[in-house]
């Protein structure tokens, strides 16, 4: 029973060679079968039509450029021509955002959230603001910086609905119990 119980523990730990062996020309993509597909650029983009890429030839892996589709294929093609096309340069933190002179942040959605660090950077953990189009000013509650949402999407958005439908309403804040004068 021992030698049952040992024979099958060798086993089990023992490399399975493959019943058939591949050769490596059969696992490397054959250059010559891939046709001659010119892939757009990021300035012959003009509709969403264009944001679907050819895919690969039939038989092949597709490439990241190949496969891509919408939002990730437009940011790919602006990488590959040195465009940043989120603009994902840090925000300003060399100074404090006040009511007057906030901290701006772009945002082309209905929302946008930044992550505020303090004055100077890195004085306090990463405190996430949330913004919208209807409320775009938001203060920190740790060091007070102010920062402000600045819309710069499509001001014909259809998809926008102000009243939120299903009778979602925004939720409060201590901003709302402050009376007017203090303001």
């Amino acid at each position: 029973m021992l030698l049952q119980r040992s024979a099958l523990a060798i086993a089990r730990r023992a490399a399975v060679a493959p019943a058939v062996r591949r050769s490596l020309a059969t696992s490397a993509v054959r250059r010559d079968a891939v046709p001659d597909t010119k892939i757009k650029g990021i300035k012959e983009v003009k509709t969403v039509d264009d944001l679907f890429g050819p895919g690969a030839p039939a038989g092949t892996v597709p490439t990241d450029v190949e496969q891509s589709t919408g939002l990730e294929r437009l940011e790919i093609l602006g990488k590959m021509e040195s465009v940043d096309v989120f603009d994902m340069r840090p925000l300003d933190a060399s100074r404090l955002g006040t009511l007057s002179n906030p901290i701006l942040v772009r945002s082309a959605g209905e929302e946008q959230f930044a992550g505020c660090t303090g004055v100077p950077a890195d004085s306090h953990n990463v405190i996430w603001l949330g913004m919208t189009r209807e409320r775009p000013v938001e203060r920190c509650p740790e060091c007070g910086s102010v920062y402000k949402m600045e819309y710069v999407g499509p001001q014909e958005d259809h998809h926008h609905d102000h009243g939120h439908g299903h009778g979602w309403k925004e939720p409060k804040t201590m901003a709302d119990y402050v009376k007017p004068e203090y303001w």
